[in-house]
């Protein structure tokens, strides 16, 4: 049983997805920094400093009723600069670093034989030389010294 939890830990996909959780964590934090150290200083130029204020009381008096729509705007902010630097500095590099890969190895390596094409390749030429061997089998009786004969084991 522990053994079997061992195994499914060591896989590969395991161990990248624990690594790009961590990651994303230290990502998040880094956007979340940048949203809140430089473009919300930015907007306050514009309105109020936060968001934090703009919402509603549903009962009046009870701030644990607060509809807070400045913390859901600032999570879409950041949400769209997750994504959007996801996109540009990893999605798009690596899209084009694969389209040149793919057209590199097509140009400059011979593509090696499928498996299929190998095994034709085999097949013909075993039969090719089964068929010389057919022709010049009656040609293969090897003659001993003391005069007897034999011929070649198949």
């Amino acid at each position: 049983m522990l053994k079997g939890f061992r195994d499914f830990i060591l896989r590969g996909n395991v161990v990248e997805l624990a690594t790009a959780v961590i990651v994303g964590a230290a990502f998040t934090a880094i956007v979340e920094a940048i949203s809140t150290k430089l473009i919300q200083p930015m907007l306050a130029v514009a309105g109020p400093p936060d968001m934090e204020g703009l919402g509603f009381e549903i009962v009046s008096g009870n701030k644990a009723t607060f509809m807070d729509f400045g913390a859901v705007i600032t999570a879409a902010i950041n949400f769209i600069i997750v994504a959007a630097i996801v996109y540009f500095v990893i999605i798009v590099p690596m899209n084009k670093l694969n389209s040149l890969r793919n057209t590199g190895e097509l140009e400059d390596e011979d593509v090696p034989p499928t498996q299929e094409e190998l095994l034709a390749e085999i097949r013909d030429l075993l039969a090719g030389r089964s068929l010389a061997g057919d022709a010049t089998e009656e040609g293969n009786n090897v003659n001993f010294d003391d005069g007897s004969s034999s011929s070649p084991r198949h």
